[in-house]
C-alpha cells in the first residue's frame, strides 16, 4: 500500500527530470484509514529521514491538517501519535502520483504504485 511514510521518500526518475521532481503529488485518490500498531520510538527514529515540508503539504492535499505547519523542536505525545497517523494509517488505495516537473504518471493500483519507466524514459 502506497501510505505517506513510502510517498515521502520518492521522488521522479524520468529522463532528465532532475530539479522539482519532489514531493510526487497525488491526482484523483481513493484513500483507507487502516489502524496501525503505534511505535513512538520507530517514529522518533525515522525523524530526521522525512522531508517536513513535504509532508504537511501532501497531508493537508489528502485532507488531514493535524500537523503544524512548521517542524517542532520538541515532539510530544500528541505529535507523535498525529505523526504515526498521517505516515502510517493513510493508504492510498487507487489514484495517481504525478511529477510536479515532467507530469509523468506514476499509476497506483491496489495499492500498488507502478514506478516502472519505459525505455525511452530511462536517463
Amino acid at each position: 500500500m502506497v501510505r505517506l511514510v513510502t510517498h515521502n521518500l520518492l521522488a521522479c526518475h524520468a529522463k532528465d527530470c532532475n530539479t522539482n521532481n519532489f514531493p510526487l503529488v497525488f491526482q484523483n485518490v481513493q484513500l483507507e484509514i487502516r489502524e496501525a500498531e503505534f511505535n513512538p520510538g520507530f517514529i522518533q527514529s525515522f525523524l530526521p529521514k522525512i522531508e517536513w515540508n513535504a509532508l504537511v503539504k501532501t497531508a493537508q492535499e489528502l485532507g488531514d491538517t493535524s500537523l503544524p505547519i512548521d517542524q517542532p523542536e520538541m515532539i510530544d505525545d500528541e505529535l507523535l501519535k498525529n505523526l504515526h497517523h498521517v505516515l502510517f494509517e493513510i493508504h492510498i488505495v487507487e489514484g495517481a502520483m504525478i511529477c510536479p516537473n515532467c507530469k509523468h504518471n506514476y499509476p497506483i493500483s491496489d495499492g500498488i504504485p507502478n514506478m516502472l519507466l519505459a525505455e525511452h524514459e530511462i536517463a
